[in-house]
């Protein structure tokens, strides 16, 4: 079975890393190949690594829909998939009319709370009149996949209502890790410092803004702590100068994009995940296989890997307050707290194994192929 995966970009974020990690686990059955439109190509490297064709179509600009169309066009005609699998609004768009186009049929996939209640409103805030566009021309074009996967419960929910789309065409199939990469997490040993650190792509989603504000607070109370950030994006300028107008410059590092980040943290005393709204983490899944200490926002899909004073600390989402006092409780109950990562790598190793995920997603594809 020959499948084509279409997405944006080879970007070192979740969608893209989830991707490479099912294709190296799909049987011989199954020949991946993936196209992508716009000139990022982080992954670029490990996708040729797993033996994963890639197909670069190098559109100009952020859009050019036309032009992807045609070149996807040009590429299925050659390689004549026997299913398509679209990921990301854009990619989303131009591969639905392509297989529309030529009759292959393709799924589609919800990877992110694409138009829950504070991507909204976050919107309302910039540009809500393109936010909208690109809402309708999702709705006009949903109909064309014969079927969807999600990531999440909660996200297979807000998008099928957003779009108008039958909950019996969504399939949620978790995101998964390898679990052999992931060795038992022990305490660092220096007691000099301790150590929070977070991981994903500097946005203001990402509730970086009030991950700082909390830790200023714990700073002043507790001043052998440190806080570690990984990722890069557009929203760094604003948080270096939140930090240098805090007086944290030597406690707070942004370390930038790093590498299998995760590995980080095998270095650090506890993972906070503060975002607005997500996907199903990745992220999340590593420091649960991990088994360090995780304080994480109530969203939907956080719950839906997470359990409060079970497997991990929750805080309600954007508010400081209880952002701090779960940082405070981490530090004041540390043994009580490493119980929890404990409970979580468990759970995670039972549930999120890649192995188990990728036959799912395997067999959820073989449902849909031509020429069966």
């Amino acid at each position: 079975m020959k499948v084509l995966f279409t997405m944006d970009a080879l970007i070192n974020a979740g969608t893209e890393r989830s991707v490479l990690d099912l294709a190296k686990h799909f049987s011989s059955d199954v020949e991946v190949h993936l196209a992508y439109f716009y000139p990022r190509h982080d992954l670029k490297v490990d996708y040729e690594e797993a033996g994963i064709q890639l197909h670069f179509m190098d559109l100009p600009g952020k859009y050019s829909f036309i032009q992807g169309i045609s070149k996807l066009n040009r590429l299925i005609k050659k390689e004549k998939p026997q299913l398509i699998v679209s990921s990301l609004m854009r990619a989303n768009l131009v591969s639905r009319i392509a297989a529309k186009i030529n009759g292959v049929p393709i799924i589609g996939t919800f990877v992110n709370d694409s138009y829950g209640e504070l991507r909204i409103a976050e919107h309302k805030q910039k540009s809500y009149w393109k936010f909208k566009v690109f809402w309708w021309l999702d709705k006009w074009t949903s109909g064309i996949p014969v079927s969807y996967i999600a990531n999440a419960q909660s996200i297979a929910k807000s998008n099928s209502q957003a779009l108008g789309i039958h909950p019996s065409k969504v399939k949620v199939i978790y995101r998964g890790r390898e679990i052999s990469n992931f060795p038992q997490w022990t305490p660092p040993d220096s007691e000099d410092n301790f150590n929070f650190t977070a991981i994903g792509r500097l946005l203001e989603r990402k509730g970086y803004r009030e991950l700082i504000d909390a830790f200023a607070r714990i700073n002043a109370e507790y001043p052998h702590t440190r806080l570690h950030i990984y990722g890069e994006g557009a929203f760094r300028n604003k948080l270096e100068k939140q930090i240098k107008a805090g007086g944290l410059s030597n406690v707070v590092q942004l370390h930038g994009a790093v590498p299998n980040a995760w590995k980080e943290l095998y270095n650090s005393n506890c993972f906070v995940f503060p975002s607005w709204y997500e996907g199903f983490s990745g992220a999340l899944v590593e420091a649960m296989m991990v088994g360090l200490p995780i304080i994480a926002s109530d969203i939907p899909m956080n719950i839906e890997a997470i359990e409060h004073d079970k497997t991990a600390l929750v805080h309600q989402v954007k508010n400081v307050d209880d952002l701090y006092a779960k940082m405070k409780l981490a530090i004041g109950d540390y043994p009580a707290v490493c119980q929890l990562g404990q409970t979580s790598r468990f759970f995670a190793f039972q549930q999120f194994d890649i192995k188990n995920i990728a036959k799912e997603y395997e067999a959820e594809l073989k449902k849909f192929a031509l020429y069966k």
